[in-house]
């Protein structure tokens, strides 16, 4: 379905070159995200009283690193649709197959480009990489330089408070064991609901098109993946949508409580990031919508309400039952609605 080779090049000759460093400035910067990963493990782990013993190593990485390590956690994600796809003998043979692989690993590849000089970071649960097998940290240390200097911030400063978030994911997955095996069989089960019948498609045909009208407009809040899903997947993405607005609102409500402690600029480095997260160009905004990015932005902002409104009615070890089982992870409602898990948790 996917040449990943083509996907590959695809990403490394489209992908923009990062910012202009010497050998030597290469070296500091990964020395210091280095540092700044392992100094944020003790004040993350007072702040959220999560605590593992699990590995999971950091990896400071270039673009290119970082294009190749998710489209491996990609090709494992995929292998149950393909797997279904070739259960029931509808995968694409011959011509169709070599021609149509190509393609799609051409449009893969054009994603990561984009995506590969946005990330700062990413803690990666799935890869099957042998010397992670609890996951990996991404740290993508061209992006990070870029941002700080187009931010004008100490660099210094913005390293660590980036490796604050990250590693606050770093916590979440390898303290609560459960939860990297909980979004795998989501994700599996999303794959088991696609439909794969030509009626799919006619529907598709016939009510996406308005609707990817609407997407380019900012008359709708969906995105291009959202034009593919039916209601069974939709529902999926739902609670997948709540765990990962958790996840995100949780680190930065981190970022923001650990951060005045150890990061004098932090106050600075959070309104002008605020700032950047708003203040996109009118094509980087449409390309923002089609891969609903603005719904990421979204899940930092009501996530982190979620989480500091939980924590003020009970507490840290309140708050901390979110973790206990999959059946106490908010629901996208819940997200918008902390006291509704307040009472369904607490009672």
């Amino acid at each position: 379905m996917i040449d990943w080779n083509v996907a590959l090049q695809t990403a490394s000759r489209l992908s923009r070159p990062g910012p202009d460093l010497s050998a030597a400035e290469v070296d500091d910067v990964v020395a210091e995200l280095r540092e700044a990963a392992a100094v944020s493990e003790a004040p993350v782990r007072e702040f959220t009283d999560l605590e593992s013993k699990a590995h999971a190593p950091v990896l400071v990485v270039d673009r290119r690193r970082w294009v190749e390590a998710n489209l491996a956690t990609f090709r494992i994600m995929l292998e149950p649709v393909i797997d279904r796809l070739a259960s029931e003998n509808k995968l694409p043979t011959g011509a169709a197959r070599s021609v149509g692989s190509k393609l799609t690993g051409a449009e893969v590849g054009a994603l990561m480009s984009f995506m590969s000089g946005k990330v700062l970071g990413q803690f990666d649960p799935f890869t099957d990489a042998p010397s992670a097998p609890d996951g990996r940290l991404l740290l993508v240390a061209p992006n990070i330089v870029q941002a700080e200097r187009q931010l004008d911030v100490d660099p210094h400063d913005f390293r660590l408070w980036v490796c604050l978030h990250e590693e606050t994911h770093r916590v979440q997955f390898t303290a609560v064991p459960w939860l990297r095996d909980h979004l795998r069989e989501l994700i599996a089960e999303f794959a088991e609901s696609t439909e794969l019948d030509s009626a799919a498609l006619t529907r598709f045909v016939s009510d996406g098109a308005a609707e990817l009208i609407r997407i380019l407009r900012g008359e709708s809040e969906s995105s291009l993946a959202d034009l593919f899903q039916n209601e069974q997947q939709r529902e999926i993405v739902g609670r997948i949508t709540g765990i990962m607005s958790l996840l995100e609102g949780h680190a930065d409500v981190v970022m923001d409580g650990v951060g005045p402690e150890v990061i004098p600029s932090v106050a600075e480095i959070r309104e002008k990031f605020e700032r950047r997260r708003k203040g996109a160009g009118a094509v980087d905004r449409v390309l923002r919508r089609l891969l609903g990015l603005e719904a990421k932005m979204r899940q930092y902002r009501d996530g982190a309400v979620f989480v500091r409104e939980v924590n003020d009615k009970v507490g840290r070890d309140g708050f901390n039952a979110v973790w206990a089982e999959p059946a106490n992870l908010p629901t996208q409602t819940d997200i918008l609605d902390p006291a509704a898990w307040v009472a369904r948790v607490h009672g």
